[in-house]
């Protein structure tokens, strides 16, 4: 067997090479590629939440100075979408939502596009918009897609009908029977949360040209083949007819995950023959943004005075907005993060994605994970209260472990999270209790678990050896911040072929460069192509070694790969350089290159019991413990987090430099969402809050110091064990906050965020949370 660098050679604390260019702001963003012969676009958007367009003429606005194309719905006739194609480019007859492109219009600049829009000529006869799920889902509502029998079905298996986009249900043994059962005690509770904005820094931004009758795409995405696909279906043409490159992106989270600004900037880009830039502006970034969605949650559980959870039922009601959207994706998380922290008897959760006339939802790091495990482990302490157990001691009971079933079926492998609980029990030992003034403020502390996994799918790379000793990796992974582009993929490629991550070159990527990736989010970077390239690493190093070893004239078996050279084991100096034997293989057999590619063939479910579910189960868990001190001022009802303790699942943690800025961001971005961010709804159907002013998101001043231990060894099928660290430390913030809340105060906590008025009605009365079991219970009678 070929002998190369141990694997360790891959484990350092290597910093981003892209850090002092970003902090200079010398780092050249799509919204910085717009050029001197570029035009400006914009795009005019209805200002109401619901209705049907009267009269469109744009003849005036057409005939503005500098204006070059206006395109309209005839320009996209057709609908895209995920799992149902219900999604237009342009509204060209029914409005959904306030703030849905009808137009865009190029001109020689963006001042010359916004007063041409001005002119345009629209009138809409509004109806009575449907804006919270409890009026999609009454007896009679309004449909808010009339025609949803006649939309494609792009992926089958599931429930859908009037208002609800998709369902996707498990069910897994005899849940009615389970709770009849005289010796378990019946808890239920019903939890809420809000919308959160992802506020990256930079807006979605494409600048698009068409040239030689195709289309090239430059756009700040996580997903430059969803891209390419999507717009191809938008436009009604062949994928191969559009090409997409990526600058850096400055922000992600989530939101760009999708399609979102590209077809319109292509569309006026092949009518003018010119390269056309689109970029929201903040406020059309924060009107229209793929928000965390808004969401109600019922949990009912039959548990043995024990602690043996016999029975679960759950209930997820999810607002996808006006279209279903990545939100029809999303509902298959709902089975994995419910069905993922404990063992469970009899298994029955639906998850439902319901249509309203609001501004469309999408993926947000950890997705719907972070809204259920809130629910899930207020639920927890909830049961530990009704049997009278400690809430540490029912977990470690009851989390899952080696051989426990998953919801669907799927049987986990190895004991994670109890030896996880068990180092934070550690962690909490060592430090004092926080001293607080009692008559000022209320102190809590809570401990959460969280599951979720990471998106696997497939990835391709390409590594080049070049003259000089140092490797290209090609690939269709895009740096989002993350740094993971920067760090961890040139660090496993260095190990691989004994150089140092340095001399890692890693391309901007390039569709008509790089094979077919799922995109960049979900935890799976590091893991898929990652794992692509070290199979590509593989090719080039059987490549380089068989050539050196006939320079050496010593079987591949005794070579030694390092340091920038290639060595006879044992035998220090007496190899060569690489660069020495790069020269020897491209006179023998040409330059060096090789290819990889990586998916994994899914975890199936238990056969019957899963339905709707786009990963019917987790091929990669990742499992996280985090534990607060919170004191709550009484006067006010504010918060404040005195400290913060995470063990998390890392695999293998080959950069826990990276590792650690990735919870620290995590958990502040968490504690925004667990403390003061929602997105609000006013009665015109227009999200209230519009920009920076009016939405608050961490600062650096909220920024608190985290305790972080890295729980290595758990299986994992990602290259040298490893698994995405960047997702999971936001799943449990809110949870724990929440929880904290709740022990601090000896009452109830159903609803996110803990803005200071919500917790003192907390603090003063108990909150019932029966207006959801009214929602609950109504809409079942109705769909």
């Amino acid at each position: 067997m070929t002998q190369k660098l141990e694997p360790s050679g891959a484990v350092m604390d290597y910093p981003r090479r892209d850090a002092g260019d970003k902090v200079r702001g010398r780092t050249k963003y799509t919204v910085d590629q717009a050029g001197s012969d570029t035009l400006h676009a914009v795009l005019v958007r209805s200002d109401v939440a619901a209705g049907r367009i009267a009269a469109l003429q744009v003849d005036a606005a057409l005939a503005m100075p500098g204006v070059r194309a206006i395109a309209t719905g005839e320009d996209a006739p057709d609908r895209h979408g995920l799992g149902i194609a219900d999604h237009p480019i342009f509204a060209s007859t029914d409005i959904r939502y306030h703030g849905e492109p009808i137009l865009a219009i190029a001109a020689d600049t963006l001042d010359q596009a916004k007063a041409a829009a001005a002119k345009v000529v629209l009138r809409i006869d509004p109806v009575e918009p449907v804006l919270t799920m409890a009026e999609a889902l009454q007896a009679g509502a309004r449909l808010i897609h009339p025609d949803w029998k006649d939309y494609e079905i792009l992926f089958s298996g599931a429930a859908r009908g009037g208002n609800i986009a998709w369902t996707a249900t498990v069910e897994r043994g005899d849940t009615d029977a389970a709770f009849a059962r005289d010796d378990v005690t019946i808890v239920e509770g019903c939890y809420r949360v809000g919308r959160q904005n992802h506020v990256s820094f930079e807006p979605r931004a494409v600048v698009a040209s068409f040239e030689d009758g195709r289309y090239h795409i430059v756009t700040s995405t996580q997903a430059p083949w969803t891209v390419k696909n999507v717009t191809a279906m938008a436009l009604g043409i062949s994928p191969s007819q559009v090409r997409v490159t990526v600058p850096p992106v400055g922000g992600g989270f989530g939101l760009k995950f999708d399609c979102s600004l590209e077809p319109y900037a292509a569309i006026l880009a092949r009518k003018t023959g010119q390269k056309v830039s689109l970029i929201n502006s903040r406020e059309e970034e924060m009107l229209t943004c793929l928000s965390r969605e808004n969401a109600e949650i019922r949990l009912r559980s039959a548990v043995t005075p024990e602690g043996e959870i016999a029975a679960r039922e759950g209930t997820v009601l999810m607002d996808c907005g006006a279209y279903g959207g990545e939100q029809v994706f999303l509902t298959t998380m709902t089975a994995h993060t419910l069905g993922g922290n404990y063992r469970l008897g009899a298994t029955k959760i639906a998850s439902h994605a319901v249509y309203t006339n609001t501004a469309p939802n999408g993926a947000f790091r950890a997705c719907n994970g972070v809204y259920n495990t809130f629910a899930l482990e207020r639920h927890t302490d909830e049961i530990c209260a009704a049997i009278g157990m400690d809430p540490m001691e029912f977990r470690k009971r009851n989390v899952v472990g080696d051989g426990s079933l998953g919801a669907t079926g799927q049987v986990f492998q190895g004991d994670v999270l109890k030896p996880m609980l068990e180092r934070m029990e550690r962690l909490i030992g060592a430090d004092p209790q926080p001293e607080i003034d009692p008559d000022r403020y209320l102190y809590g502390q809570a401990t959460t678990v969280g599951t979720w996994f990471i998106f696997v799918g497939p990835s391709a790379a390409s590594v080049i050896l070049n003259a000089d000793g140092s490797a290209t990796l090609v690939t269709s992974g895009v740096e989002i911040g993350s740094g993971t582009m920067m760090q961890s993929l040139p660090q496993m490629v260095a190990a691989e072929l004994g150089i140092h991550p340095d001399k890692v070159i890693v391309k901007t990527a390039d569709t008509d460069a790089s094979g077919r990736d799922l995109g960049v989010g979900g935890g799976r970077t590091t893991v898929s192509i990652g794992a692509a390239s070290t199979a590509a690493c593989a090719e080039v190093r059987q490549k380089l070694l068989s050539v050196a070893s006939e320079m050496l004239q010593t079987p591949v078996s005794k070579l030694v790969l390092g340091n920038g050279r290639i060595e006879i084991a044992g035998r220090a100096g007496s190899g060569m350089t690489i660069q020495t034997v790069i020269a020897e293989a491209e006179v023998r057999h040409g330059p060096i290159s090789g290819s990889g590619a990586f998916t994994a063939p899914g975890t199936p479910s238990m056969p019957g019991c899963a339905a709707g579910h786009f990963i019917d189960a987790i091929d990669i868990p990742v499992f996280a413990v985090h534990n607060c001190d919170i004191a709550i001022e009484k006067a006010t009802g504010r918060i404040s987090v005195l400290n913060y303790r995470v063990v998390q699942d890392v695999g293998r943690a080959i950069n826990p430099r990276a590792i650690k800025s990735q919870v620290q961001g995590g958990v502040v971005q968490g504690l925004g969402y667990a403390l003061h961010e929602e997105m609000t709804i006013n009665g015109d159907g227009c999200i209230d809050q519009s920009g920076f002013e009016t939405y608050k998101i961490p600062g650096v001043g909220d920024a608190i110091p985290i305790t972080l231990e890295m729980f290595e060894g758990a299986p994992s099928i990602g290259p040298l064990g490893t698994k995405g660290a960047g997702e999971v430390p936001i799943l449990n913030v809110g949870a724990t906050i929440a929880c904290a809340v709740a022990n601090a105060t000896g009452k109830q906590v159903n609803e996110l965020p803990l803005v200071p008025p919500r917790v003192l009605d907390i603090i003063e009365n108990e909150t019932s949370g029966l207006d959801l079991v009214h929602i609950h219970s109504d809409w079942r009678r109705n769909v």
